[in-house]
């Protein structure tokens, strides 16, 4: 969600740039890193052993199918995680 529609958490709406998948993605300062992917058009970005698709589902941190690795730190929740100009995101292959 933009940042300024968010109701929770209004603020700056200043551009930010992540590097994803060493793909540079713009995005707004306050925004999630899930929220910054699925801006850009990328609803999944992992795969269960069988090859579907995964994504945010539950968007709150509960589920973990949206796992990244940020700055080299895997696992991170992208549903919860702020987005940070500059954050190299490496998406995981399986979930």
């Amino acid at each position: 969600m933009e940042t300024q529609y968010d109701p929770v958490r209004p603020g700056e709406t200043s551009p930010i740039t992540i590097i994803v998948d060493g793909t540079p993605v713009r995005g707004l300062n306050g925004q999630t890193v899930a929220g910054v992917l699925m801006g850009a058009g990328r609803l999944a970005w992992r795969t269960t052993r069988n090859g579907r698709p995964r994504g945010v589902f539950c968007g709150i941190g509960v589920c973990h199918d949206c796992l990244v690795a940020v700055n080299g730190l895997s696992d991170v929740r992208a549903c919860q995680r702020r987005a940070a100009d500059g954050d190299s995101i490496s998406t995981e292959a399986q979930a």
